[in-house]
């Protein structure tokens, strides 16, 4: 009976093993999405703890001839492999941005502004053999600021390079 056990529980942790998909130490790219003006993130994601977890952190710069900004943003993120090189995730995070409008801006004044917010992220991502991973994901964003006190919803493209 003892060897039953062990022989059941061996091949039950071998196939949770097996399944189990790792995440890549580190992955650097870009993310494009939309988000009040701010469209290309340079992205890069850190795995952290034992299982497929990572942090991301976003930092979207945008320099038009009337309008500044630059937002970052750090999600933590719960990974769940579904099949092969697909995976799924989810998390919380929070942000940091800064505004800034020149007076000739179409119906702004000459203002600057600071911001925060809290964001969520749900997603999904496909690595391939080779050190290439592609995501596509939608991030809400609860703004804090006089300017956009609403939820902006982030629909974003990822491309990152995994080492």
């Amino acid at each position: 009976m003892k060897k039953f056990v062990l022989t059941c529980l061996l091949i039950s942790g071998g196939f949770f093993y097996a399944n189990a998909q790792m995440i890549s130490e580190n992955a650097l790219g870009l993310r494009i999405g939309d988000s009040n003006g701010i469209g290309v993130e340079i992205s890069y994601q850190r795995a952290v703890g034992a299982n497929n977890n990572r942090l991301e952190l976003d930092l979207g710069i945008e320099d038009d001839e009337h309008f500044n900004a630059f937002q970052l943003t750090g999600i933590y993120q719960w990974v769940w492999n579904i099949d092969g090189g697909f995976n799924w995730y989810a998390g919380p995070g929070a942000g940091i941005g800064f505004f800034s409008f020149e007076d000739d801006f179409p119906g702004a004044e000459d203002d600057s502004e600071a911001y925060f917010f809290i964001a969520g992220d749900v997603g999904i991502e496909y690595n391939f053999d080779i050190p290439l991973m592609l995501s596509l994901d939608l991030r809400p964003e609860f703004g804090f600021n006089d300017y956009d006190d609403d939820v902006d919803f982030n629909i974003g493209l990822g491309i990152r390079y995994q080492f």
